[in-house]
């Protein structure tokens, strides 16, 4: 087993976290302006919607190039995004993307990228 994203788990987490405990740490938070309160809020799922993106969307072959990726996951991720849209429930977007996606790789119509 390889230690060599520990490093980069503990930086996200201290970029990640500070933003999201600032209305638990700072008393006068309600105070912000409505921009920056938002701000604040979304920064942690802006950067977990980023890290998602490059892992849908971005393979890497054995020489270590990167290239767009064009499959399931693309159909998932627009469903889930439709769902999100329409019913306004993140749990059930998520639970039909990943079914749409495990349904087509356990019927062979698609294989997990590399």
């Amino acid at each position: 087993m390889s230690t060599d994203l520990v490093a980069l788990a503990v930086l996200m987490f201290l970029v990640t976290y500070p933003s999201r405990a600032v209305g638990l740490l700072a008393p006068a938070i309600d105070r912000l302006p409505e921009g920056a309160l938002a701000y604040l809020q979304l920064v942690g799922p802006a950067v977990l919607a980023s890290l998602a993106a490059v892992a849908v969307m971005v393979v890497t072959d054995e020489a270590g190039t990167p290239s767009l990726h064009v499959g399931i996951e693309w159909a998932g991720v627009l469903a889930c995004l439709g769902i999100m849209a329409w019913r306004r429930n993140l749990l059930l977007g998520l639970a039909v993307a990943v079914a749409i996606v495990a349904g087509a790789r356990a019927l062979g119509l698609a294989g997990a990228p590399v």
